[in-house]
């Protein structure tokens, strides 16, 4: 039964104010002499912090574990994790309601700061939707969708780029170099990161792009030298057309681009439900013909159909794992890579 509050948040919080605040991520050496951990999917959904929590509660009493000890063992119990993901890129689509409460944009930061720091070679991938209509209604402009696309004529796209390029893409940098980590930020047209063609549905969508070609070039040389790319979801075509393109479908195609580990979609939702009226119903864990037998029955409808696609296409050209999350949980970056408990649905190739 999936709960809006696993059991392992607390020590997970723990663990990132033990980092944050006693400054001990700089004090880690790696590699770390510490035995290694069996690398298939079965050994990390079996995370050792389940045992930390049967410690916890079972066999000690608060009196005998002091707040100091308790953090050591998190972070001790976290290095199997850690050690899994070190080194490997992971590709995060920032988006919904953690992009809207200031407190969940904060522990969003401060998880990817954290994951940073232990070695994992991160992408941000962001659009920013309220924040466009917002500047749209002080414009005048009202906000208008087709199928979930926003209709996007000249000055539509004018003010998409403003927002996306230059305030919120800039905000996001700030804040991640204000946490301690180096960010760079970029949109598709920096490097010709992304090459776009319009939609086949332009007629209708005007300025919204699918896109024709990746170039991850500017992006290697980046995640090398330690920093971490924040990337806002507009590209041009070859003739330098700028076009608005859906923040998932650009993660999953940089994710597939760069060989990426995994592909994490920050979400408004507990991630895929074998019941869509039934919160309770979370799957944790499904295979890509799990996923097509759920469209096909129409358990998958709606907005969910494009953010499985685009994982089901990464998965396909290479990524290993893709995760629906619940971007509402606090901490739900730390909750899916290092714990087994996880903060939405894992699909696997």
């Amino acid at each position: 039964m999936f709960t809006t509050r696993p059991p392992t948040t607390s020590l997970l919080l723990s663990l990132s104010e033990t980092l944050n605040n006693q400054n001990l991520i700089h004090k880690l050496s790696f590699p770390i002499s510490y035995p290694k951990p069996n690398k298939s999917l079965s050994y990390f959904k079996s995370s050792p912090l389940k045992g930390v929590l049967a410690t916890k509660n079972e066999s000690q009493s608060p009196v005998s574990q002091t707040p100091s000890q308790t953090r050591v063992d998190i972070l001790s119990e976290s290095l199997p994790f850690i050690q899994r993901f070190r080194g490997k890129t992971i590709v995060v689509k920032y988006g919904g309601a953690a992009m809207k409460s200031e407190s969940l944009q904060a522990s969003v930061i401060n998880d990817l700061v954290l994951l940073s720091c232990v070695g994992l070679r991160l992408v941000f991938v962001h659009g920013g939707g309220p924040e466009i209509n917002s500047w749209l209604s002080r414009l005048g402009i009202k906000p208008n969708f087709l199928n979930g696309l926003r209709v996007t004529d000249a000055s539509t796209m004018e003010i998409v780029e403003m927002v996306l390029v230059g305030k919120v893409n800039k905000q996001l940098v700030s804040l991640i170099n204000k946490a301690g980590a180096t960010a760079v930020g970029l949109s598709g047209k920096d490097g010709r990161l992304l090459t776009v063609r319009p939609n086949i549905k332009s007629a209708e969508l005007g300025f919204v792009g699918d896109i024709a070609g990746v170039d991850p070039s500017i992006l290697r040389s980046l995640i090398a030298s330690g920093h971490i790319p924040v990337i806002a979801s507009v590209g041009a075509d070859e003739d330098g057309q700028a076009y608005n393109i859906n923040a998932d479908t650009v993660a999953g195609e940089l994710a597939a681009a760069l060989g990426a580990e995994k592909l994490i979609l920050l979400t408004d939702v507990a991630g895929i439900l074998e019941d869509r009226d039934d919160p309770g119903s979370l799957v944790k864990e499904i295979d890509i013909k799990g996923v097509r037998e759920m469209v096909d029955e129409g358990k998958i409808a709606g907005g969910m159909i494009p953010k499985v696609t685009c994982c089901v296409r990464s998965l396909a050209q290479g990524v290993r794992t893709a995760s629906i999350i619940d971007g509402r949980l606090p901490h739900s970056l730390l909750l899916e890579i290092l714990t087994d408990e996880g903060a939405g649905t894992m699909i696997t190739g």
